[in-house]
């Protein structure tokens, strides 16, 4: 069996995350991200589910996904996947966005899957400069290379939300309540929604169900707790896990790597005796 190497870096001059996975089988349930996703399949086929369409990636297709953006996918031959990737806070991407275009929101894209050769060497240059930890200026001109050519090809939306008032009363809710002990009960009470109407509902307009949500808001503040030194027993507990190993195996299974693995892409010390 192939072996699996899963590296991430973080990129202070850009302030955006690189990953590279090889030989991974993984599967990624479904599940969404507050940032902005670019990758580009080096080999492997995979089935993706994205806002609730089905797609095949094969070698050479761009994924392009937007914040809240559900998405999950799974090996589909006997292969393994090789990926890269980096992710982009929708601030960096405001920026990058604002630069270009002088307009000043984060935009959307309005395709989750590309075909480009020359987009795809742009940003295969992009993220070797990335991953080797490159200090060239030709760095950032890839990047704003990329995010020119991505807006001439692929049409980028201003994001206006499309959900319902009462689902997003209970997306809110859980924002700020996510350490919390959460029911269901506590979410028809905020959206005034029966079980039943809230679960069909939520899931047919966000694209997961009230508690794939609630994990993934609680995975994205741990990632901030991690990157800024915290403990992933002290993440865990201030994110409402009920414990360290439920947290680490829904990291794991969001993110592809431990959280101790992704805390040390924020720090030079790559040994933590402490963990």
């Amino acid at each position: 069996m192939r072996k699996e190497i899963r590296t991430a870096v973080f990129d202070d001059e850009l302030k955006i995350e690189g990953y590279r996975f090889e030989g991974i089988a993984q599967p990624f349930p479904v599940h969404f991200h507050d940032y902005y996703v670019v990758g580009l399949v080096e080999s492997g086929t995979r089935r993706l589910s994205c806002n609730n369409s089905e797609y095949t990636l094969t070698e050479g297709d761009m994924l392009l996904l937007n914040p809240s953006d559900s998405h999950g996918c799974v090996q589909t031959d006997s292969g393994a996947f090789d990926y890269r990737a980096v992710n982009i806070s929708k601030e960096i991407m405001t920026e990058l966005w604002r630069e270009i275009t002088c307009e000043n929101y984060a935009p959307r894209f309005s395709e989750n899957i590309r075909r480009d050769i020359e987009l795809s060497d742009c940003f295969r240059r992009l993220h070797e400069m990335i991953m080797c930890g490159s200090s060239e200026f030709e760095k950032e001109e890839l990047l704003l290379t990329l995010i020119s050519g991505l807006t001439e090809r692929v049409p980028f939306l201003e994001r206006v939300s499309r959900h319902s008032a009462p689902i997003e009363r209970a997306c809110r809710f859980m924002d700020e309540h996510f350490a919390e002990h959460i029911t269901l009960d506590m979410l028809c009470a905020r959206s005034g929604l029966s079980k039943s109407t809230l679960l069909r509902s939520f899931t047919e307009l966000k694209g997961v169900t009230p508690y794939r949500y609630l994990q993934a808001v609680r995975i994205g503040r741990a990632k901030e707790l991690l990157a800024e030194g915290a403990k992933p027993i002290d993440a865990a507990a201030l994110t409402g896990f009920s414990d360290q190993s439920h947290f680490t195996n829904f990291f794991g299974t969001f993110i592809g790597l431990p959280p101790t693995a992704y805390k040390r892409i924020f720090r030079d010390d790559k040994e933590d005796k402490d963990e």
